[in-house]
């Protein structure tokens, strides 16, 4: 036996590094100038309500526990013989999870198909369109 290392790779791994050698460096794709002004628009809105969506789900992790800290009764109440603050530890994040990121791609989805109806020049002209420059869509109810 030989007192030399020798590094043992699997075919497929010797494939890949091959193959990343021989491509070219990524470059994203250049967008139209005329696209330019609803893509930023975009943007910021969909970064605006991000943002709501994110507070929303911080206000639910730490309000929670601090619910349960304020409400020391509840340690007491009992369903099924399981107290209730235990029942809402694990009944309530994660539904209400799913709930704030199902809300939260309809938000995004209907920024998306607000700013594709407006017609191109209306945005090029103000630089942002109606949902990013500051007026509330009407179909949130002013929410968001």
């Amino acid at each position: 036996m030989t007192g030399r290392r020798v590094a043992v790779t699997s075919p497929q791994t010797r494939l890949a590094h091959a193959r990343r050698r021989y491509r070219g460096p990524w470059r994203p794709t250049t967008l139209d100038p005329a696209e330019m002004p609803r893509a930023i628009a975009l943007y910021r809105a969909g970064r605006r309500r991000a943002v709501t969506a994110l507070a929303a789900l911080g206000t639910l992790i730490l309000g929670l526990p601090l619910a349960l800290r304020l409400l020391p009764g509840l340690d007491d109440v009992r369903v099924a013989g399981v107290p209730v603050s235990w029942a809402a530890i694990v009944l309530v994040p994660f539904p209400a999870m799913v709930v704030l990121a199902f809300w939260h791609l309809r938000r995004a989805e209907r920024i998306e198909q607000q700013l594709y109806r407006e017609p191109p020049d209306s945005a090029e002209e103000s630089g942002t369109s109606g949902a990013a420059g500051g007026t509330r869509d009407a179909g949130d109810g002013g929410r968001g």
